[in-house]
């Protein structure tokens, strides 16, 4: 599914359930105190990271994880993994394809009561509204949720700093399946260049939705 909104060159490895495998030292490490539905969690996704690494012809190795718990990738390559009840998944590429990667995968359901207001602006909780009018199958929060999940994944490897829920406002487009992302503070230097905003994809694949940003190397989007 991830596929569909990811472009070219892009791998991807991802399953429905748990998957075994074996976790490094370094790794081991991050969930030897953790409750068994976390290790299953960190467990199936670093299988499905090797397994996307695989695909790009890189050795298995292991993905610690780095100051904030993002995954550190071999040199050469961005990656971004997400999971969720009933998914976990994960995407990676060559830097020479990509300079920036983020996925995230969530259940098609209402965010919890009262969480809204901590990752909405009030201009996005207007366009949320009007998006459960056009449509109701829709849970438009969590895409929103998602999708600003995705923003940070993709923009904390390029600036190595904090980025919070109301430091990018995303406009969702329904028939387009796209989202826009304004920076609402500076953002890092690229390519000589800062970088404004990003673009994204994203799909309702039954009870699954998905979001995804990949920024082109060399490319001009987002950059102002």
């Amino acid at each position: 599914m991830l596929e569909r909104i990811l472009p070219a060159g892009t791998t991807v490895a991802a399953t429905r359930g748990d998957l075994e495998g074996s976790l490094y030292p370094e790794e081991e490490a991050v969930v030897a105190r953790a409750v068994e539905k976390r290790r299953r969690e960190f467990t199936t996704g670093r299988a499905c990271a090797r397994e996307a690494l695989a695909q790009l012809g890189q050795p298995r190795q292991p993905i610690p994880p780095g100051p904030r718990g993002e995954p550190l990738w071999p040199a050469g390559v961005v990656g971004s993994i997400t999971h969720c009840d009933g998914y976990r998944g994960c995407a990676a590429a060559r830097d020479s394809d990509l300079l920036a990667l983020g996925i995230d995968a969530e259940r098609n359901e209402a965010l919890p009561e009262g969480l809204l207001p901590d990752i909405a602006l009030p201009e996005e909780r207007g366009m949320l509204r009007a998006l459960t009018r056009e449509e109701p199958r829709i849970a438009w929060d969590r895409l929103l949720f998602s999708a600003k999940e995705t923003v940070y994944k993709a923009w904390y490897p390029l600036a190595e700093r904090w980025l919070g829920f109301e430091d990018a406002t995303v406009s969702l487009d329904r028939a387009a399946k796209t989202y826009s992302v304004r920076l609402l503070v500076p953002g890092p230097v690229v390519g000589g260049r800062e970088l404004k905003g990003f673009e994204g994809r994203w799909t309702a694949e039954g009870e699954l939705l998905l979001t995804a940003i990949a920024l082109p190397a060399g490319a001009e989007e987002g950059l102002g």
